[in-house]
């Protein structure tokens, strides 16, 4: 009764209120000069993109720029099929592989948020299997493989851990767990087996000795380190990954079209996976590891550009979009802070890494026109992305072709485009 009796203005007023502060979140699209961002430039991404594409580097691409929260360039170029000829579209959805990880990074900053992880947390208090594991240490006169031939399996000895592998050294990339010569060999004895899940996979990697000491350099775990945070976040949340995700992330920031095993119905807008060999493209099929149940928090999404930015959004506001906070800023603070400086062995010169993500340290000695404090990732099949908070720039690039030096040259193009300062705008 006291609602019917309120005055209809002060509804009203309070109803816009609302409404304003929703739309201002919401990304839409905007005149490039009204946030600091030449429109002849932008030309330019169009022009980087078409060239590949001419060159037979990949068959197409979607490319996506916001700035202030609002979309400054959004284009499909070139074609989702080669034999088809059935052209790129912008909702397109790709494998972004892993591009994965920073959303799995994101669950895990979640079950800290809540006092169920803690970074600092060893892995064998979710998964017993990783209680007593051992390095691998390479013995001495290996063997030289012949000519044009692969080598024979490693030989190597094991020593215990000095210490246990920690979520942080999943989240960035130091456990040493599956990340060179000696994991990867072992690994393909206890490697997925046809529908296996999570549960079933993930305890038997603590059978495969680590590639090195726990902490002492960086060293890429394609997969199986974030794989196994999928597994952790599991058993810390209670819920399969996919519905975690699905309620906790991709609903509240309105991902409508992020999945793992997007139904069928999504097939005619999936673009087709091509690899490059002989200057030809060649379709691929999905990876193995795509078996329908087993949720690869190293590379097992698909998604849309649109989607995606999203997330990258979310990030660039401190952890919330649409009214809808997933992390406080404090811990968006920590995921895009350099716990790895750029100075261990394994690390490129001016990047750091954050938890999940790589975070631009010395632009300078990386070469690269970004802002310090950038950070973002990139997925094995020709996607990219990242979040400039000084220049409040959020960057989307989705093709299904792995193109070396790609990347680069759109981080360089998409920064070349910026006239304004964002505090102008």
């Amino acid at each position: 009764m006291r609602l019917r009796q309120r005055p209809l203005p002060v509804l009203l007023v309070s109803l816009l209120l609302v409404s304003f502060t929703v739309a201002a979140e919401t990304p839409r699209a905007a005149k490039p000069e009204d946030v600091g961002i030449s429109s002849q430039r932008l030309q330019r991404i169009h022009e980087l993109i078409q060239r590949n594409i001419d060159a037979g580097s990949f068959s197409g691409a979607v490319t996506l720029v916001s700035r202030n929260g609002k979309i400054a360039h959004f284009e499909a170029q070139g074609l989702m099929d080669v034999e088809t000829k059935k052209p790129m579209v912008k909702d397109a959805m790709f494998r972004i592989m892993s591009m994965t990880k920073p959303v799995v990074g994101s669950a895990v900053l979640m079950m800290v948020e809540e006092g169920k992880i803690r970074l600092t947390d060893p892995v064998s208090r979710f998964i017993p299997e990783f209680k007593d594991i051992k390095v691998g240490v390479l013995s001495p006169n290996q063997p030289a493989a012949p000519a044009g031939q692969r080598g024979t399996a490693p030989r190597f000895y094991t020593v215990p851990a000095d210490r246990e592998i920690t979520i942080k050294d999943l989240l960035t990339h130091t456990s040493g767990l599956v990340s060179g010569t000696i994991s990867n060999s072992e690994n393909a004895k206890v490697a997925l087996k046809g529908t296996e899940s999570n549960a079933d996979y993930i305890p038997r990697l603590g059978q495969v000795p680590l590639e090195f000491q726990p902490g002492s350099r960086w060293a890429y775990s394609a997969q199986a380190g974030f794989d196994t945070l999928v597994r952790v976040v599991e058993i810390a949340s209670g819920q399969k990954f996919d519905q975690f995700a699905r309620q906790r992330i991709f609903d509240p920031l309105g991902m409508k079209d992020t999945f793992f095993y997007p139904a069928e119905s999504y097939n005619p807008r999936i673009a087709t996976l091509y690899s490059r060999a002989n200057n030809t493209l060649k379709k691929q099929n999905n990876p193995g590891f795509m078996n329908g149940v087993f949720f690869s928090g190293g590379g097992g999404l698909f998604t849309t550009a649109e989607d995606y930015l999203q997330f990258g959004l979310m990030l660039l506001n401190g952890g919330q979009l649409n009214g809808k906070r997933l992390l406080s800023p404090r811990t968006v603070e920590l995921m895009r802070s350099a716990f790895i400086p750029d100075t261990l062995p394994g690390r490129a010169r001016g990047e750091g890494y954050g938890l999940s993500v790589r975070v631009v340290s010395d632009p300078i000695q990386r070469a690269t026109a970004l802002s310090a404090g950038s950070f973002g990732w990139s997925g094995a099949y020709g996607t990219h992305f990242w979040v400039d908070p000084k220049e409040k720039v959020v960057a989307v690039l989705m093709t299904q072709t792995s193109t070396p030096g790609l990347n680069v040259d759109f981080e360089n193009t998409v920064m070349q485009t910026i006239v304004e300062g964002a505090e102008s705008r």
